[in-house]
């Protein structure tokens, strides 16, 4: 079995490629086949791509979009730390909130 590209390239397992579709670019893990097509799983994603809409890139290519997500990643890691904070500020508000309501018999009765 072998796996080429559009460009009849072929795709080996380590291979660095990027799908075409998405952007999503990682190492190939895997290569399969069956009725539908040649695939490849990509270790970033977990995902098998069809072959044919998959692009090699070179070590440089490759080393420059592993920059770029992990300075991706580095900012998203920050935006939740920040939402984390919010929520937990935000809970102790309500908590502060709700220790001075007065639950005391005489607020409703239960009728009946």
């Amino acid at each position: 079995m072998e796996a080429v590209n559009q460009k009849n390239k072929e795709i080996l397992v380590g291979s660095h490629v990027r799908y075409s579709g998405t952007g999503s670019a990682g190492e190939v893990l895997s290569v399969r086949s069956d009725e539908d097509g040649v695939w490849a799983k990509m270790d970033t994603t977990e995902l098998w791509y069809n072959s044919r809409y998959l692009e090699l890139l070179n070590e440089e290519e490759y080393n420059r979009f592993k920059r770029r997500e992990s300075r991706r990643n580095a900012t998203k890691s920050s935006d939740e730390t920040d939402d984390k904070e919010v929520t937990k500020k935000k809970l102790e508000s309500i908590k502060k909130n709700l220790e001075d309501i007065d639950m005391s018999n005489e607020l409703c009765d239960g009728g009946g």
